[in-house]
């Protein structure tokens, strides 16, 4: 493969990837093994002083080592939390910018293994919003981003919407021109974007003209995994359980229990006091003493994991069932299908909602519309695809490689940007 100094990353909440150019194509690199894409998470693991990132984090924290997981980083981006600190559980603390910079300069180690030599430029991909409906907290994720992967060491970079991106993905495959809405679902938001493609068109760098239409929701896979979590094991630690004088219980420990960043605040020794003094609340001891467990044993990602696998387990039609024996002994709970769609009925409908304000946008009918292309890690939920499709019943549903197409079309763009070398 000839030389090159520059790639394209795709960080993403849930998976990232990266793609190098190869003659007149593009590649993913490997990023984990043999592996073309990882889970966007870290652990510090403090019993033996080491780091390790995706597959090999969840498993390290699986495994019970001491340390502190850290997943959907990319979520926290534009908020105030992105500029705070937490705490590894040896006594120190990091930022949390500074852990992104981390897993990019991973990604760029992965390209650079690939390439052979030292990599300092790249095409970032970004969502159309990361933060909905806040052009100022927008603004800052993107140089919160931008400042982690400089301090990653990228000297150059160059953004892209990943819908964009996907669009080169799926362009590369037409024999004539189009209409195209890319419906780019991930962990963290639910991109949409409303594309002329074609075969001549693909040979401009600038396709602002092409691009008719973006929209976005801060909305996707994991906000699916939190519903889930609520909805089933969550219940069983007593969330919506009503207190002796007919009040609900206070939720906020359940939902910050099933928010992936969110978990370890309630570890904290003030809310584990507090959860041990709301015993009276519960008509149910049982359900008190379990949200004692999980809390003191530190369960809240090992239970949203469970959450996780339980969604993907039934996301094609199906059912499984949610092992809690760690919180009680023979504790388990069946979970199919239609409690899935349930669970995620509003997520669903402003998804949805989403794709349509898209194509309004543009001063255009869903029947306008040629194609849908599918990409990103939850379009593998079919409930959700069938209720985007359902919504533009004259468009071809396509799905792309639901985990690097967008990789792949940020490399097509890198190649556009750069050029070889």
């Amino acid at each position: 493969m000839p030389a090159t100094t520059y790639c394209a990353i795709d960080f993403g909440t849930s998976n990232s990837a990266v793609a190098l150019p190869v003659a007149d194509a593009v590649r993913l690199a490997p990023v984990e093994g043999e592996h073309a894409t990882l889970p966007t998470a870290v652990f510090f693991n403090t019993d033996e002083n080491t780091r390790v990132f995706g597959r090999a984090a969840i498993e390290a924290y699986i495994d019970g080592f001491d340390g502190r997981l850290m997943r959907s980083l990319k979520s926290i981006l534009g908020s105030p939390l992105a500029e705070g600190t937490t705490e590894l559980g040896d006594g120190s603390a990091i930022k949390y910018t500074d852990v992104i910079a981390l897993f990019i300069e991973h990604l760029k180690a992965s390209a650079e293994a690939c390439a052979g030599n030292g990599v300092t430029r790249a095409v970032l991909g970004r969502p159309v919003f990361f933060v909905d409906d806040d052009p100022r907290a927008d603004r800052l994720a993107q140089r919160q981003l931008e400042a982690a992967a400089h301090a990653a060491g990228l000297r150059e970079l160059h953004f892209q919407y990943e819908p964009i991106a996907a669009a080169f993905d799926y362009e590369a495959r037409l024999t004539s021109e189009g209409l195209v809405l890319v419906a780019d679902i991930g962990g963290g938001t639910s991109d949409f974007s409303l594309v002329r493609v074609g075969p001549e068109r693909m040979k401009r760098i600038e396709r602002k003209e092409d691009v008719l239409a973006h929209h976005g929701v801060h909305m996707a896979g994991t906000d699916f995994d939190r519903r889930v979590n609520l909805a089933t094991i969550m219940r069983e630690l007593g969330y919506k359980s009503l207190d002796p004088e007919g009040r609900e219980v206070p939720n906020r420990i359940y939902f910050d229990l099933a928010t992936w960043h969110l978990i370890n605040t309630v570890y904290t020794g003030k809310r584990t006091g507090e959860v041990r003094l709301m015993r009276h609340l519960y008509p149910d001891v049982r359900h008190h003493e379990r949200l004692v467990r999980a809390v003191e044993n530190r369960l809240g990602h090992a239970l949203a994991a469970r959450a996780e696998e339980a969604k993907i387990g039934v996301a094609a039609g199906g059912e499984t069932s949610i092992d809690l024996d760690d919180v009680e002994a023979e504790l388990s709970l069946a979970f199919d299908d239609a409690q899935l769609i349930e669970a995620g009925l509003e997520e669903t409908r402003r998804i949805v909602d989403a794709a349509l304000d898209t194509v309004r946008a543009a001063n255009l009918a869903p029947k306008d519309i040629d194609a849908i292309y599918f990409t990103g890690g939850s379009t593998g939920l079919a409930f959700l695809t069938r209720a985007i499709a359902g919504a533009f019943d004259a468009a071809k549903p396509v799905f792309g490689d639901r985990l690097a197409s967008v990789a792949m079309g940020l490399g097509i763009h890198a190649s556009r940007v750069f050029g070889h070398g």
